[in-house]
């Protein structure tokens, strides 16, 4: 599992540039083919949308010039008009029918379809306008004027047609649109001035409306002939350089100059319809010339896409082969690395720390050999020699921290020696000055000094225990069975008298008749200074005022002593620390030096599988239970009487064994 995730997590770090050079790759293509669909979109805009629109605004000025007419000539003849509107509602279906197609409505947005919307809408209103020059109700300036706003909506949705995404074809759209425009007003300008021929007179309002409709059309005529490329702008060019655009000029400038009709009032019509067909066949030809270059464009960036797509594939599948070969190479060097770590962590350190504590000796060439780095990777073996020497140095760390300890277990050990080497001397001179000695008050000093002295040689052999040496206290006095003078076995009642004894407020110490039961007499001196320490700590920590209680008995697994206080007690949390520190004693660390006396406790206890616990005492205080294993109780023996003892001389028997 763990291989798995190293795996997991290097392709993933190697698959970085992969997802970015994808990312790229996708917004490359996604660029490109988002263009070859806008130049899809506009071939579908201009079949469905644009051309129609165009085809109504060129029936729409041809009935716009015979509305004109009909209300100019004196015996007005509808026939040219009733033609010119069957054009007119035929482009208005096709229109309708086209821009509404499910073609149609894959391509428009939400305000082309408003814009879609509007002239439609305009169109609707146009019965109304036939109905007023049915009736001759309106003037003729009214009703080219409604007829320009239809045509004037459909060029407001003409400039949301132009959406082709290269700026070429954008530029010479847009430069159709304004010479389109430009037309549309040219056609204005001709349906005022032939209905005023007609009529053989030109309104004030009529000659206002053709001063603004003549330089609007110079205008966006020339600029947008000016705006074409070469090969669009070479036919508008003679057609501005033409006579009938001279002479169409020359007449619109004399209306405009003389504030009435031309002079030659005949050559306007001719001239005028020649132009505007002229100008209507270069539309047509334009914009069918612009579609095909948009065609062309997009035929251009599917060969772009193409190439861009095989490219781009080719270099991210050698990016893949290339990443994957370097993770496996990089994965097994660093399953190598990782195998190293963890059997240094799991098996060789504290394999070399279980042997340093056998006292064994150790081999540090042979623990923390090199590692074998044979990949290709210089900075893996650079990692992997250096790793290397970290093991080493762990290794010998080890070693000398166990060396370290046992130099300083052979210094405590010389240390209590000494130290308990003068105990016993400071207690034998004690015991040849009471002899000496009758004075009562005399006496009971040397009996306090003989308790302290005895708690001094207590340290020294719990000094002794830590430094991993016997403690050196004279067992109990026991029953020899084979009769050959080894003490074979101890009562247990005089292990608890003898621990008790120890203890420096001995007289708030209670213990019960203690069942009939025998201990080992190799383990009775390391149970007595065990028992010693807790009942020291019982007497410590509980007021002066209560008693400490000592009890045993006899249990399926052994035998059991408590020892019970009616102190503060203990934190759970605190408690099941120690229990687990009692369970299983720690090494002895020189920085952890406040509960030497529970440790020496765990290590006797350990010695020789006695279990200690610390529990919750009824009172408030804290229970400690020792369980003597079977090992250790030797079963059949009766003990003899001890009874009738002074409690005050019990130290000093204890103490000389």
């Amino acid at each position: 599992m763990a291989s798995q995730s190293l795996r997991f997590k290097l392709y993933s770090l190697l698959s970085l540039p992969i997802v970015a050079l994808i990312a790229l790759w996708t917004f490359v293509s996604g660029h490109v083919v988002g263009d070859f669909f806008e130049l899809r979109t506009a071939t579908t805009v201009y079949e469905k949308i644009s051309a129609p629109a165009a085809a109504l605004v060129t029936e729409l000025q041809h009935e716009r010039k015979s509305a004109a007419i009909f209300l100019s000539a004196p015996p007005p003849d509808g026939s040219m008009l009733v033609a010119a509107r069957k054009r007119t509602n035929a482009a208005a279906s096709v229109f309708r029918v086209l821009s509404a197609s499910e073609e149609a409505q894959t391509v428009t947005t939400p305000g082309l379809r408003g814009s879609i919307d509007e002239v439609l809408r305009r169109l609707g209103g146009l019965d109304a306008v036939r109905r007023e020059v049915d009736d001759r109700t309106t003037s003729r300036l009214a009703a080219v004027q409604a007829y320009g706003a239809i045509t004037d909506e459909v060029y407001r949705l003409y400039d949301q047609l132009v959406t082709v995404p290269q700026i070429e074809l954008y530029q010479q759209a847009t430069a159709l649109l304004r010479i389109s425009h430009a037309r549309d007003l040219m056609s204005r300008e001709d349906a005022l001035v032939t209905g005023a021929i007609l009529a053989k007179r030109l309104s004030h309002e009529e000659y206002e409306a053709i001063e603004e409709l003549a330089p609007n059309r110079r205008l966006l005529l020339v600029d947008g002939i000016a705006s074409l490329e070469r090969d669009l702008r070479g036919p508008y060019d003679l057609l501005l350089a033409s006579a009938d655009h001279r002479r169409f000029g020359e007449l619109e400038h004399e209306i405009i100059e003389s504030s009435r009709l031309p002079h030659v009032r005949n050559a306007w019509p001719a001239v005028s319809d020649r132009l505007g067909a002229t100008l209507d066949r270069l539309q047509v030809s334009s914009a069918g010339l612009l579609n095909a270059r948009a065609a062309d464009a997009a035929d251009a960036i599917v060969l772009e896409i193409a190439i861009v797509g095989v490219i781009g594939l080719a270099a991210i599948v050698a990016a893949v082969i290339w990443s994957a070969r370097l993770g496996r190479g990089l994965a097994a060097e660093l399953d190598l690395l990782r195998d190293s770590a963890a059997e240094l962590a799991d098996v060789r350190l504290p394999r070399v720390v279980e042997r340093l504590r056998g006292g064994e000796p150790v081999d540090v060439d042979a623990e923390a050999p090199a590692i074998p780095v044979g990949g290709t990777t210089q900075e893996v073996r650079d990692v992997g020699h250096a790793f290397a020497g970290v093991r080493r140095t762990a290794v010998e760390a080890a070693v000398g921290q166990a060396a370290l300890r046992r130099g300083l277990g052979r210094v405590f050990r010389n240390m209590a020696l000494r130290h308990q080497a003068l105990v016993h001397r400071q207690l034998a001179q004690l015991d040849g000055i009471r002899l000496r000695i009758t004075e009562p008050e005399i006496l009971q000093d040397l009996f306090r000094l003989d308790r302290l002295t005895t708690r001094m040689r207590r340290q020294a052999e719990g000094l002794l225990i830590l430094a991993g040496g016997a403690d050196g206290h004279p067992a109990p006095t026991g029953i020899d069975e084979g009769g050959d003078g080894r003490q074979a076995a101890v009562p247990i009642a005089d292990v608890v008298r003898d621990a008790i004894a120890e203890a420096e407020a001995y007289t708030r110490i209670a213990a019960p008749p203690i069942a009939d039961a025998f201990i080992d007499g190799r383990a009775a001196s390391d149970v007595t200074h065990l028992l010693t320490e807790l009942v020291a700590n019982a007497t410590a920590f509980s007021p002066p005022t209560t008693t400490v209680q000592v009890q045993g008995q006899l249990v399926g697994r052994g035998f059991v002593l408590e020892v019970e206080d009616r102190g503060l007690g203990l934190p759970e949390a605190a408690r099941e620390e120690i229990n687990t520190r009692l369970a299983d004693p720690p090494e002895f660390d020189l920085a952890d030096s406040e509960r030497l006396g529970l440790l020496v406790v765990a290590l006797l206890a350990r010695r020789h599988g006695i279990r200690v616990t610390l529990g919750k005492s009824p009172y408030g205080g804290i229970t400690a239970i020792v369980l003597l294993p079977q090992t250790l109780i030797v079963p059949g023996l009766t003990r003899r009487s001890h009874s009738g003892k002074n409690r005050e001389t019990v130290g000093w028997q204890s103490r000389r064994g």
